[in-house]
């Protein structure tokens, strides 16, 4: 018995992998532990960046060397862990809390056994200006959720409002700018005027009480809350929740003219138009007169420009129609027309005549070729065609017999004849008979056209016939 080879016992080939993902296929797949090696080395490669976000939970335990947080993104709902060391966070000036924004200096980090990407922050620095602005944004979140901030929501500020309401602090320069700038646009417009405190304890109680009093004014057709800018902590009560309800609860128009460019309490945002000043306000409630003059002039101008250019331009088109000689004139093309059409007529009866004429030449000649080419033509001229009882042609004397009924054609009509004996020679010219075929030669050449196979034996029209050689040369 022959032995085993070693080659059978051999260990199989290790696969080989894949050098790319894009070279995996299911046969040749990459194992988990080749999968996240790759990960970890790429983002071990990437360098320390800085991350903005929320910290929506932080876990801080005694003693521990290490504290962790969820930094969540403000803007979409993604989240990733954080490790921070624990000296880092005592090191802060204000202790960091949950609902904080913050800016995070951290480097990337993967665990491959749990496939988990982490950031471990190196430093970590606040965003804002404490815990009232932090609120502040989540009752922003909560508003929007419920849509008070929804462009829907808003309503257009009438184009020309009789009565404006204007909530403002008392002797400010928000109501001077205001109402200054609004009545140089347009003199004759009315403001009801609401002086309240605007930063402090009684500023939103106020603001609320002035805007719903003239909510209910059904004169005041656009309301504007101004306020001259100032510092953040001083815009903090246009932020209050129960005021911005307010304002969303507003009938009226409302225009917001809190603060400046880079300010933006949430009464802004709940507003149908944001104001940036109240400068800004005032060119927005009510239109500039001296504007709205000079644009009607130019539109009366406009007016009168097009319809001037409309009625030159139809008098040109009345005038280019009114030249043309067919309006001029209307006889002119019925008459050009008319000998245009005595013209082909005479033409047409001209070549007509011309074919006529053509056509009845061609037939007489037809006719009288005819005539010569006619065997009626021969038997004019005194010939007969003899015919037996069948109807066939005789033309040899040895085609009958003695006392056969034969029928003569003639010109003229038909004659039954009977073959008679052959009389005794006789010389034709003895008697001074003369052959008529020598005396006409055109008759004989036309008999011979008549039939060119054998010509029927012709005989004078008296009747006299015998089956003779003589008669067959006639």
């Amino acid at each position: 018995m022959g032995g085993v080879s070693s080659t059978d016992h051999a260990a199989p080939a290790p696969r080989r992998l894949a050098t790319r993902a894009l070279e995996t296929t299911a046969e040749n797949p990459w194992p988990v532990r080749l999968l996240s090696s790759k990960i970890n080395d790429y983002i071990a490669r990437m360098a320390p960046l800085w991350v903005e976000g929320q910290i929506v939970q932080l876990n801080r335990r005694p003693g521990a060397t290490l504290a962790f947080l969820t930094l969540r993104d403000t803007d979409a709902d993604m989240s990733l862990p954080v490790a921070v060391q624990s000296r880092v966070l005592a090191a802060m000036a204000t202790p960091l809390q949950e609902g904080a924004h913050v800016v995070v200096h951290a480097k990337p980090t993967f665990w491959p056994k749990r496939g988990s990407l982490q950031l471990q922050a190196d430093e970590l620095r606040p965003v804002g200006v404490g815990e009232l602005l932090a609120r502040i944004e989540h009752l922003k979140r909560v508003l929007a959720a419920e849509g008070l901030f929804d462009a829907e929501r808003k309503v257009t500020l009438p184009f020309l409002p009789r009565c404006v309401g204007l909530i403002c602090g008392r002797e400010s320069k928000a109501e001077h700018d205001v109402v200054v700038n609004a009545h140089a646009r347009w003199p004759a417009l009315r403001f009801e005027i609401r002086e309240v405190a605007v930063q402090g304890a009684r500023a939103v109680p106020e603001v609320m009480a002035a805007l719903r009093e003239l909510d209910a004014d059904p004169a005041v057709e656009v309301i504007v809350v101004a306020r001259g800018g100032g510092a953040v902590e001083d815009l903090l009560p246009f932020s209050n929740e129960a005021l911005v309800r307010a304002a969303a609860a507003c009938r009226t128009p409302l225009v917001s003219a809190i603060g400046h460019e880079t300010d933006s309490p949430l009464l802004d945002l709940v507003a149908d138009y944001r104001a940036s000043t109240p400068t800004d306000a005032a060119k927005h409630i009510v239109p500039d007169v001296a504007e709205q003059r000079r644009g009607l002039a130019q539109s009366r101008q406009r007016i009168r420009a097009a319809i001037t250019a409309r009625l030159a331009a139809e008098q040109r088109g009345l005038d280019h129609l009114r030249s043309r000689p067919v309006v001029a004139n209307p006889h002119a093309l019925v008459t050009a027309r008319a000998e245009e059409v005595e013209r082909l007529r005479a033409t047409a009866l001209r070549a007509v005549t011309w074919r006529t004429d053509r056509a009845a030449d061609e037939l007489r000649g037809a006719r009288s070729q005819l005539r010569a080419l006619s065997p009626a033509a021969t038997l004019a001229r005194g010939y007969a065609v003899l015919r037996d009882d069948t109807g066939r042609v005789v033309r040899s004397p040895d085609d009958v017999r003695t006392g056969q009924r034969l029928e003569a054609l003639l010109a003229a009509g038909r004659l039954g004849v009977e073959v008679l004996p052959q009389p005794a020679e006789t010389d034709p010219t003895a008697d001074g008979q003369i052959d008529p075929a020598a005396d006409n030669p055109t008759d004989a050449a036309a008999d011979n056209k008549s039939a060119p196979a054998a010509p029927p034996t012709e005989t004078p029209a008296d009747g006299q016939t015998a089956p003779s050689a003589d008669a067959r040369a006639l």
